[in-house]
């Protein structure tokens, strides 16, 4: 017989191993892929308290709570889920994100608190990412969702970079009654969370009603700003600002530096995904072009990017695509949740497979990717076997348009615009790790352009921790 929520406060640990595992709704794949919409359902309340009992409530300290980065306490929201409390459940990842809407949608939660989870020795783990989604979604839905604005202590911090660090900085630092102006480059803000991710993993309405939370106490966003060269750091502090929070992420595209690799039908990851997947209004003119879209496209490379290029690929109408991959699967640094979903839809995979050039056909168009074949050799410097190419294996594999999607590198105009604000490896920011100080005082840095790409829950957690620092330092406490 099937426990029910009612049951819950009786239940041992054995009797909510015993009840069954639900898959999370998701919508057909002849539908999804005819659009950007979002490709997982909500859970409604009943299949959301169900979810919530098959939690074990693991004594502290709980392995979900300590995979988290956040260290959100999963099992007290879960408890008060199972409850039909869903407020207070809110009320305690609120506690520690300052994004619990947007990580509980993109956060791979199979290797951080799904993928801990104890449940796992013995079957499916507890779904937390979506419980923490839901909860989020029901209190806006009931409109609870307000931060909370400090009394006014005279003080103006500028946040450069509107992403999940720059955004969750302001949030704490508005809370503590500080004068909040987020600079933004792109013409709207959100950073990341709008031009690096595609709807169909988090909608974009997600990410506006959190803006406008942040608006509604008080933060102000200039977009279009760009800081660096032509209005300084050193400008920001001559115009007010007691401190200066760093969150510009790390979107420089890595090239290959391969022949071809010009050619009309090769676009880097991040120029293809914002031309596909950001409003118009949202866009830079020079962006407004929609990319050709040929009949086979081929992905190169393996992260999460890859798959969403991949999954944006099919939804755009190409009948072939294919990811090339110089590793095997093994390797792939990339989720297997997206991977999955990108080979439900139609995506195809080769490994070991390695583009040396790219060809053009008789238009001049891009119409092939000329590879070498692949095998694994030592590992290298992080323990991933490296891979080999084979001397003559040398193939075709056949595109219209090509997407490359290596990876990423720091901006460096923060840096060589900053005096004596210390770098390393092209651009990355040096920081305390304990505060997020850089070697500049009262300038503090956090996320993607610190760490280089890294997930939207680090960013997250990195923005809050400059925060609480730079209040000391304006404050005079520190």
């Amino acid at each position: 017989m099937q426990t029910t929520p009612s049951d819950s406060n009786a239940l041992d640990r054995k009797a909510r191993m015993k009840i069954a595992f639900e898959d999370l709704p998701v919508r057909e794949v002849s539908d999804r892929i005819r659009d950007f919409d979002e490709t997982f359902l909500p859970i409604d309340a009943e299949r959301a308290k169900r979810e919530a009992m098959r939690c074990i409530q693991c004594p502290a300290p709980a392995a979900c709570v300590e995979a988290c980065p956040a260290h959100n306490n999963i099992p007290a929201a879960l408890a008060l889920i199972e409850q039909g409390d869903f407020l207070g459940a809110a009320a305690i990842y609120r506690a520690t994100s300052s994004l619990p809407e947007i990580c509980g949608r993109v956060c791979p939660h199979e290797q951080l608190c799904q993928g801990a989870c104890v449940r796992n020795k013995k079957g499916e783990p507890g779904q937390t990412g979506a419980l923490e989604a839901f909860v989020a979604d029901y209190a806006r839905a009931m409109g609870t969702v307000e931060i909370p604005r400090g009394a006014p202590t005279g003080k103006k911090v500028a946040i450069v970079g509107s992403g999940p660090a720059g955004l969750s900085c302001a949030e704490q630092l508005v809370q503590r009654g500080h004068a909040v102006t987020v600079f933004e480059a792109f013409p709207a803000p959100g950073g990341l969370l709008v031009y690096g991710i595609p709807n169909f993993k988090l909608s974009k309405r997600v990410v506006q009603a959190r803006l406008d939370d942040l608006r509604r106490a008080g933060v102000e966003f200039v977009s279009n700003a760009r800081i660096g060269k032509a209005h300084t750091i050193d400008q920001l502090f001559a115009e007010g600002f007691s401190a200066v929070f760093v969150g510009v992420g790390s979107l420089i595209p890595a090239t290959m530096k391969a022949p071809g690799e010009d050619l009309p039908g090769v676009y880097q990851s991040t120029d293809f995904l914002i031309r596909t997947n950001v409003p118009e209004e949202f866009l830079p003119p020079d962006m407004h072009e929609k990319p050709r879209i040929g009949r086979r496209v081929a992905v190169v490379g393996g992260g999460d990017t890859a798959s969403d290029c991949l999954r944006t690929a099919l939804r755009l109408g190409a009948e072939e695509v294919t990811c090339v991959y110089r590793r095997t699967e093994a390797e792939m640094p990339g989720g297997k949740k997206d991977r999955a979903l990108a080979r439900e839809e139609g995506a195809r995979y080769r490994f070991l497979t390695q583009p040396v050039r790219f060809l053009a056909g008789p238009d001049g168009w891009v119409n092939g990717v000329e590879c070498l074949q692949c095998e694994l050799g030592e590992p290298d410097a992080k323990g991933r076997r490296k891979p080999v190419p084979i001397e003559g294996s040398n193939f075709v594999v056949e595109a219209d348009t090509v997407v490359l999607a290596l990876g990423y590198w720091p901006d460096p105009e923060i840096g060589e615009s900053t005096p004596d604000l210390k770098t390393h490896d092209w651009g990355l920011i040096e920081i305390d790790r304990a505060s997020g100080a850089t070697s500049r005082p009262g300038v503090y840095a956090g996320g993607d352009d610190v760490t280089g790409p890294d997930l939207v829950v680090t960013a997250m957690v990195a923005g809050r921790r400059a925060a609480a620092s730079i209040h000391e330092y304006i404050t005079g406490k520190n």
